[in-house]
């Protein structure tokens, strides 16, 4: 893909998503912040293409072999949870939740910053108190295994606190830019 289609993607793409003007961190954090998104990012696409490969077992198994494979539906329910847990946070940062956007694209970006700031923290207050719940959750599991598999239910009921404590952090980054974006000075203030 050349350089100018891909900036042209890019662009394309920014524009349909109104909250996309909202700086990023830069620098250090930013990298860092990149790399951990990437890090999630890849194993939710690795958790995607297992459950792929699990589900095409299961209908190969189910038309050529005289034998159903019992386990690949519990391994694929799994995976799609864990894929979704995973991706949470990443989904957040990106601004790629489902959204009803009827005024974002009028208002300016000090007040798309402010409205990241808001849904961000809403969020954040959220994850914050249900985290605690979804770790006793995580706990119940402990005494019981999966059904075909023998996995602890603790290891699958711990994606619940996967999925908080990234929408936790993610928030928090959320509502960071959101309150630098609007205590940035603007352009104008800048050359005067």
């Amino acid at each position: 893909m050349s350089v100018d289609h891909k900036a042209l993607e890019t662009e394309a793409l920014e524009s349909l998503d109104p909250m996309s003007e909202v700086p990023k961190l830069q620098g250090l954090l930013g990298r860092l912040i990149g790399w951990v998104d990437t890090a999630f990012v890849t194993l939710a696409v690795l958790a995607l293409v297992t459950l792929s490969v699990t589900v095409l077992l299961q209908v190969v198994a189910r038309l050529f072999l005289p034998f159903s494979l019992s386990w690949t539906e519990e391994l694929s329910r799994y995976l799609f949870i864990y894929m979704v847990a995973l991706s949470a946070g990443a989904v957040l940062r990106r601004n790629r939740n489902v959204s009803v956007e009827l005024f974002h694209h009028l208002l300016g970006m000090r007040a798309k910053a402010a409205v990241q700031a808001v849904i961000c923290l809403a969020i954040g207050i959220f994850a914050y108190l249900v985290l605690p719940y979804a770790w006793q959750y995580a706990q119940n599991g402990a005494w019981q295994t999966s059904p075909t598999l023998r996995i602890p239910m603790l290891y699958i009921f711990f994606s619940t606190v996967v999925a908080f404590a990234l929408l936790l952090v993610y928030s928090v980054l959320g509502v960071i830019e959101g309150v630098m974006a609007v205590l940035r000075p603007s352009t104008a203030e800048q050359e005067s």
